[in-house]
């Protein structure tokens, strides 16, 4: 039997409201549905259980998250293979830059290679001679570049006269553009389905303009991926080959022109750059100090000058008429 007193109601009608929002609140859990909605998107409905009953701290790996099409990816990124983009530069002096770049383009395609670009030109000397200059550019497998490497230093008898090799660690990057690819792969799907259940035409076409947009993205991030591959896969060596001649020094009897010309060019030079130096000083600074003076004292001391010899000028004709007038009357 329920209290017939209306404050008795009231009472157990909030004990009952608070019970129920209790079932509620215990029954609905935000935090773990929405995550299990998410990991069995990405990784299976099974994995998705082992995944939620593990604890969360993984030092090896990292979670992204894709904001426009709500799907979380998990990359381990340890076990992931290392792409390392290395490239080279060299400039090394040969008897014969011709039969050497010759030699360096048969070394890419014995090495699995190939030459990406060749060229032959020649030189002026200051004594008119010419002498021959090549430049190639080559890709070989990245595992022999140091064996290519060494194969362009024996063309030459000298250390090179210069060298270089940088490396870029894209790793991060093609890590990045595999979880992309995944959850534009997956929105590829679901938009299909999407469009395959469409009845009206507003609703196909607003799903096949979003569908043509994420297969534009995918094949934007498939190219990025072939390039990277290629290019961590295919090293990349540009040589500069230089002719003895080139670098020999002219001597005639001990004595060196070339260093005489040297000398004389930067003293030309120098000279050169003195007087670019003077006219920017006169054209910045000298002309506006000039100017200035010009116009605050030079035309104020012109003016007061000129009107004092006006002044002066009237004060004598002045003068002269009355001396005119005197004379006039004392004549008559």
């Amino acid at each position: 039997m329920f209290p017939k007193s209306w404050l008795a109601r009231l009472v157990i009608l909030f004990i009952a409201i608070g019970m129920l929002l209790g079932a509620c609140g215990g029954a609905y859990a935000p935090d773990e549905s929405v995550e299990t909605v998410y990991v069995e998107r990405e990784v299976g409905v099974d994995s998705a259980a082992s995944l939620m009953s593990a604890p969360m701290e993984m030092p090896a790996e990292e979670m992204g998250y894709d904001d426009e099409y709500g799907v979380a990816t998990f990359v381990n990124t340890q076990s992931a293979e290392r792409l390392v983009i290395k490239n080279a530069d060299l400039t090394v002096v040969v008897s014969d830059p011709s039969g050497s770049m010759d030699a360096i383009a048969r070394m890419a395609e014995e090495m699995g290679g190939f030459v990406v670009s060749a060229n032959l030109y020649h030189v002026e000397m200051e004594g008119g001679l010419r002498v021959p200059h090549a430049s190639i550019s080559i890709r070989v497998p990245a595992e022999d570049l140091n064996e290519a490497l060494d194969k362009i230093k024996g063309e030459s008898d000298q250390d090179p006269l210069s060298e270089s090799i940088s490396s870029q660690d894209v790793t991060s990057e093609y890590v990045d553009l595999q979880s992309r690819l995944g959850n534009l792969e997956a929105a590829e799907d679901q938009l299909q389905e999407i469009m395959d259940n469409a009845v009206k035409t507003e609703d196909v076409l607003s799903v096949y303009n979003e569908l043509v947009r994420v297969r534009g993205e995918i094949e934007i991030i498939k190219g990025r991926m072939k390039y990277l591959e290629q290019s961590a896969a295919l090293s990349s060596i540009h040589t500069e080959l230089i002719a003895d001649e080139a670098v020999q020094p002219l001597t005639i009897g001990g004595w060196q022109p070339a260093g005489v010309v040297k000398s004389a060019v930067q003293a030309l030079i120098n000279g050169l750059k003195f007087l670019a130096n003077l006219g920017i000083w006169i054209l910045v600074f000298v002309l506006p100090i000039a100017l200035i003076l010009f116009l605050l004292v030079f035309l104020p001391i012109r003016w007061i000058v000129l009107r004092a010899r006006r002044r002066k000028a009237d004060k004598r004709q002045e003068i002269v008429s009355e001396e005119r007038k005197d004379t006039l009357e004392a004549q008559e």
